[in-house]
């Protein structure tokens, strides 16, 4: 493998220090920067205790581990990076912030050099404005942690150039990671994909159909989920999951189908984020009893179809509009959110008609915008058409 190229990570939160972990281990010379000096000076060490786990489960030799860990260079000098072929950026998600340090990071490097963003959310063609040189930008989204995560969502924006697009998914795929190109659109894929899994089963829970623990038993029962919305949802933490459907929805002009819950965000408001304060939609503290869901097994085959028609729905409309390919969608379902299997697959075991005809009984009932079904749904099912050859 040509390991000929020099990395560049700014930003050594959680998700650059797991970025300068895979790009080490696969043996590329890293270059990392940040400007708060207690996390350049704990990042070997932070690096190490991650390589340590797999020295202990026998996956990594302490060679190899050492090995790993030579290849890493912390510095807070941004002269420092200079020699980088590939720069990722990973600092918070702020327009303004992001656009400085793009703006002083531009003349550091080489004119050849591909800068990168690893925004979740954000605009690549908005970010783009800072650069004088915006075709050798590109949208670099891992997933956390990235040591783990095996999907990287590649994003070009409008200017990116192709040989730009070309040589990142060449160094991703070099990590042994899963690529999956998407159009610079809001949420990306699966951002945009998996809100239903949150939003939908937020508002049967609000409309007092069911409560979380019944809501995530049907989810895991009948859909064969390993983990249901609202565990899913206190796991990440109110502050993230909250706010990426927030920004989701702003950025789609306040689409119905994304509208977040007021529940929701009440939580995130008291300060109860999940599991890491303890309290989120279930109590976590010592000697708290998690509840007990209603095993009735009409309501949750309703509450399965309601919520798996939704996700069909939107990742139809996600190949409609042409955000990404068929196959990229699945992809990033499984990969990306640890779904039991793409999407599309599922829209054709289950009946294109069938999901149609769920998603029409909801608009009927509700008479709202937000249960739309997409065109290319319709159109397949009165052609009856499947998305892969059945």
């Amino acid at each position: 493998m040509n390991h000929t190229k020099v990395i560049g990570i700014v930003g050594l939160g959680t998700m650059g220090a797991g970025i300068v972990e895979v790009f080490a281990r696969q043996g590329y010379q890293v270059i990392a920067c940040d400007a708060d000096e207690k996390q350049v000076n704990s990042l070997v060490q932070r690096v190490r205790n991650s390589l340590s786990q797999l020295v202990s489960r026998g996956k990594l030799t302490i060679e190899e581990c050492e090995q790993s860990l030579a290849k890493i260079k912390a510095s807070r000098d941004f002269s420092q990076l200079r020699p980088v072929n590939f720069l990722i950026e990973a600092v918070v998600e702020d327009l303004t912030a992001k656009h400085a340090l793009f703006r002083s990071l531009e003349p550091q490097v080489s004119e050849n050099t591909i800068i990168a963003t690893n925004t979740s959310s954000l605009s690549i063609a908005a970010l783009s404005r800072a650069f004088n040189q915006p075709q050798r930008f590109i949208g670099v989204h891992f997933f956390n942690p990235a040591t783990r995560m095996q999907l990287v969502e590649l994003i070009p924006s409008l200017q990116t150039a192709t040989q730009c697009t070309t040589e990142a998914k060449k160094l991703i795929q070099s990590l042994e990671k899963t690529v999956v190109i998407a159009k610079d659109t809001p949420g990306f894929i699966v951002n945009r994909v998996a809100r239903p899994f949150y939003v939908e089963a937020l508002r049967i829970h609000d409309e007092g159909i069911a409560d979380p623990a019944t809501i995530d038993w049907a989810m895991k029962k009948f859909g064969g989920f390993k983990m249901g919305p609202f565990e899913l949802m206190d796991l990440i933490g109110h502050d993230v999951n909250y706010v990426v459907t927030e920004t989701v929805f702003q950025a789609t002009y306040g689409d119905s189908r994304y509208r977040p819950s007021i529940t929701q965000k009440r939580l995130l408001e008291a300060g109860l984020l999940g599991k890491k304060t303890g309290r989120g939609f279930y109590d976590y503290r010592d000697g708290a009893q998690l509840p007990e869901p209603n095993q009735d097994q009409k309501l949750g085959q309703q509450i399965f179809e309601r919520i798996i028609a939704m996700l069909i729905n939107e990742a139809t409309e996600t190949l409609h509009w042409k955000v990404a390919s068929r196959e990229d969608i699945d992809a990033a379902v499984t990969l990306g959110v640890n779904y039991p299997q793409g999407l599309l697959r599922w829209a054709d075991q289950l009946g294109i008609a069938h999901v149609l005809e769920i998603l029409q009984a909801l608009q009927l009932e509700y008479e709202e915008e937000r249960y739309r079904a997409s065109i290319l749904l319709k159109q397949m099912a009165k052609n009856q058409q499947t998305f892969y050859e059945v």
